[in-house]
């Protein structure tokens, strides 16, 4: 799967690349050698960085999903249950 960027995007990630090897290797790249590093690190890097997204992502749904019957649960058939407690509560006589 290719990971493609807008342009926009894409742009500011070169600057970004040249500024942290001007600052941090203390040389100079230029905008071809900076699109040319993005484009490895996409193509070699990315692919890694999105398969774990995508198996965090898959956790997460399935602890959701594994969920669901306790979050979405209503009780069946309780309305005769019900009745009956409040049955047994007016016969039962007020305590003085």
């Amino acid at each position: 799967m290719e990971i493609e960027l807008k342009k926009e995007v894409e742009q500011a990630l070169i600057v970004s690349i040249r500024r942290y090897v001007s600052e941090n290797m203390e040389n100079d790249i230029g905008e071809l050698q900076a699109s040319l590093f993005l484009k490895y690190c996409l193509e070699e890097i990315g692919p890694c960085v999105y398969n774990s997204a995508v198996a965090d992502v898959q956790r997460h749904l399935q602890e959701k999903v594994s969920d669901l019957e306790n979050a979405c649960y209503a009780y069946e058939f309780g309305y005769w249950p019900k009745q009956a407690k409040r049955t047994a509560a007016r016969r039962t006589p007020a305590k003085k």
